[in-house]
């Protein structure tokens, strides 16, 4: 009985010991190593850089209060929404008060009296809390606000957005969709050059 437990015991070992260095580290390298080669800025997070300086990723949303900048999705992420270790949704349900109450004082807000109808995206969060991407619509009902916080023309604003616009993959993968922080990084740069 001691002998058979033995004989089972190496070759049992072994292939425990050569799928762990295949499985956790071979192949993790080696994917890794094709991801570098193939497609090294999405390897390494699509990060955004300005002046030397990692302003964000363009596939994580960033809170942006200011009335100057445009507004992501709202974020259950984390305590203060917008936390990349903490992506999660609210986990309340279409019949929740809470949920309907929270949607409907933001909609109240945005709209500010003009009687303009809210873009759901504007007033709902992703399943990730973290989406960057809101509608062209939810970015063209923000122009007004930001136009006039930057005192510049609603058209050229309006224009930004249009520009800003990233259309489906293949033309069918997805909808057209507006990345917030590209849009606020191209803001920030006409209001640099003037443009």
């Amino acid at each position: 009985m001691v002998d058979t437990f033995r004989s089972a015991l190496r070759p049992a070992l072994v292939m425990t010991l050569g799928f762990a260095l295949l499985l956790c580290g071979a192949y993790p390298a080696l994917i890794t190593g094709l991801a570098q080669w193939a497609l090294p800025r999405q390897a390494n997070g699509s990060l955004l850089i300005r002046h030397g300086q990692i302003v964000g990723s363009e596939l994580l949303a960033q809170g942006f209060a200011s009335p100057a900048y445009f507004h992501p999705r709202p974020s259950a992420a984390g305590a203060n929404g917008y936390d990349a270790s903490a992506s999660s949704g609210s986990n309340l349900g279409p019949a929740s008060k809470v949920l309907a109450d929270r949607i409907a004082k933001d909609a109240s807000t945005l709209r500010n009296g003009t009687g303009q109808r809210v873009p759901a995206d504007l007033v709902t969060t992703s399943a990730s809390g973290l989406d960057p991407h809101i509608t062209p619509e939810a970015a063209l009902f923000q122009v007004a606000r930001v136009a006039h916080a930057r005192h510049l023309p609603e058209a050229q604003v309006a224009a930004l957005v249009r520009k800003a616009v990233e259309e489906p993959l293949a033309g069918v993968l997805g909808a057209p969709r507006v990345n917030v922080l590209r849009l606020n990084l191209a803001l920030d740069a006409t209001a640099t050059t003037g443009a």
